[in-house]
């Protein structure tokens, strides 16, 4: 049992490293432009890669001269500096705070949340997309894994990464249901670490489940 708990710890860093690899260079293929602002970015700019903005730019900007939709994204430290007596209280004050910020956008949109603080990530779209983008495929597949991974890199340019493929992985959802094709998204590196991150959790659990099953097997035997 100790032979197979130290291999799968050597695995378990082998694929954490891999994460990280992945991770660094999906930072470095943001665009080298600076100073750039976004009417996409409704909170943020402070917190974001220029040149994850700028791209992030270009892409709500040629999505929305073909479809009419909008795509955004309000990403802070937190949302309120304010304690809360319990977990319900949070998720109240988050939803209403969530709420009066859909007042101000005009349909059909979509919008990425990132509360660093309060670790909240979420997407809300307008009706007309509910059934267009897939919103446990963006957040799951392109930015959580990014905003969790373990790297030299800041929390803010995880932040920048894990929006700037998720927004891209949204774009794209809603360009395909439109029946129209958007130049600007990022192809491949976001893709192939949603796909990258999938199999690792899969592994992961699998490896989980053989432990456990190894586990009832050996008390099994002991038990004879």
């Amino acid at each position: 049992m100790k032979s197979f708990l130290k291999k799968t710890g050597v695995l378990f860093v082998l694929l954490i490293t891999l994460t990280a690899y992945i991770t660094a260079e999906t930072n470095q293929s943001i665009p080298q432009t600076i100073n750039i602002d976004s009417k996409f970015i409704l909170e943020g700019k402070k917190s974001i890669d220029p040149r994850a903005i700028k791209k992030i730019d270009t892409m709500g900007s040629e999505l929305f001269v073909k479809t009419g939709v909008n795509v955004y994204i309000y990403a802070s430290n937190r949302y309120a500096d304010k304690t809360f007596s319990d977990t319900k209280s949070k998720i109240e004050f988050i939803k209403s705070f969530e709420t009066n910020i859909l007042k101000e956008l005009k349909k059909p949109y979509a919008l990425l949340m990132v509360s660093l603080q309060d670790k909240h990530v979420n997407m809300l779209v307008s009706d007309e997309l509910k059934n267009v983008v897939d919103k446990d495929t963006i957040l799951s597949g392109y930015i959580i894994p990014l905003l969790a991974s373990y790297d030299k890199n800041s929390i803010e340019a995880k932040m920048s990464a894990g929006l700037l493929n998720g927004y891209s992985a949204v774009v794209e959802s809603i360009a395909t249901s439109k029946g129209v094709t958007v130049d600007s998204v990022i192809h491949g590196s976001g893709r192939t670490f949603a796909i990258v991150w999938k199999v690792i959790m899969y592994i992961i659990v699998m490896l989980g489940l053989l432990a456990y099953f190894y586990a009832l097997w050996r008390d099994k035997r002991r038990s004879k």
